[in-house]
């Protein structure tokens, strides 16, 4: 199970079958044991068997995935994803079996909320943050530790980063969405649910020359700005948006000349 996150690991990351979190920053095993939500101890057994059997190397304390071209086949890939989606749902069956059985317990009925119904998520979700069950929206309540919450099954975090990747080209790239940043999406997801909303989004932040750094601080936004709750309502309400040439009335010998232009009846053109 290990293996199969650690090859979607390095496949989402994309550069030779290296596994870190940033090129400066490489992955350690206590990051791995978050990531993968698996105790430490296995992860570390299972590293050091992989190195044994020599599947991975570690070079400059990065690991890297041993003969990572045999894994760029298509189909292999393919396989990989559809192995591990079936983990994930089995996973996801196991804990509301669990919590089923819990509310029985308890109360002497299976509860059927929101939380015990089938959750929906595509695999590319799955594939890029194996973590994410274990994660709520920061602003849903939800029954247990380890429950995904509905709005977070319904979203769809690859199409949105695939939007801003398309639209916000003056903005940085995001390498994945999980963690804070996947709360805040999903939250933005629950209050609006249509990618079109986050599209009009994007697009009023690519057309703003302010979001982009030309201001007077030399800031620029970013995708976790944007995701914001005060900020995405702002976007969306065009505060940021360039002023117009016609909003703009020129003052002292500049407004002068122009009125005298607009007195003497001139067009466009130039000519009286």
């Amino acid at each position: 199970m290990i293996w199969f996150k650690l090859l979607c690991l390095a496949g989402n990351i994309n550069d030779n079958g290296m596994v870190y979190f940033t090129q400066e920053l490489p992955y350690t095993e206590q990051m791995l044991a978050a990531h993968f939500n698996r105790p430490l101890a296995t992860v570390q057994m299972a590293l050091r068997t992989f190195e044994k059997f020599r599947m991975i190397e570690i070079i400059n304390d990065i690991l890297q995935i041993s003969n990572w071209a045999k894994y760029q086949n298509i189909d292999k890939m393919n396989e990989i994803r559809e192995y591990n989606r079936l983990a994930q749902q089995r996973h996801r069956a196991q804990l509301k079996a669990a919590e089923a059985s819990a509310d029985v317990n308890m109360h002497g009925v299976n509860d059927k909320s929101m939380t015990s119904q089938p959750c929906q998520g595509t695999d590319t979700d799955i594939a890029s943050d194996t973590a994410s069950d274990q994660i709520d929206t920061g602003e849903t309540e939800v029954k247990g530790e380890n429950t995904l919450s509905a709005s977070q099954a319904e979203c769809p975090f690859a199409k949105i980063r695939e939007l801003y990747h398309k639209i916000c080209i003056s903005f940085p790239a995001i390498r994945a969405i999980d963690g804070n940043r996947r709360k805040a999406v999903a939250a933005r997801w629950r209050a609006y649910k249509s990618l079109d909303t986050f599209e009009e989004l994007f697009s009023i932040a690519e057309a703003s020359s302010f979001l982009k750094g030309r201001n007077d601080r030399n800031w620029s936004a970013d995708f976790d700005w944007m995701m914001k709750p005060t900020n995405f309502v702002k976007i969306l309400e065009h505060k940021y948006d360039d002023r117009r040439s016609e909003d703009y009335s020129p003052t002292g010998i500049f407004g002068a000349l122009a009125q005298l232009h607009e007195e003497a009846g001139y067009d466009e053109t130039g000519n009286g």
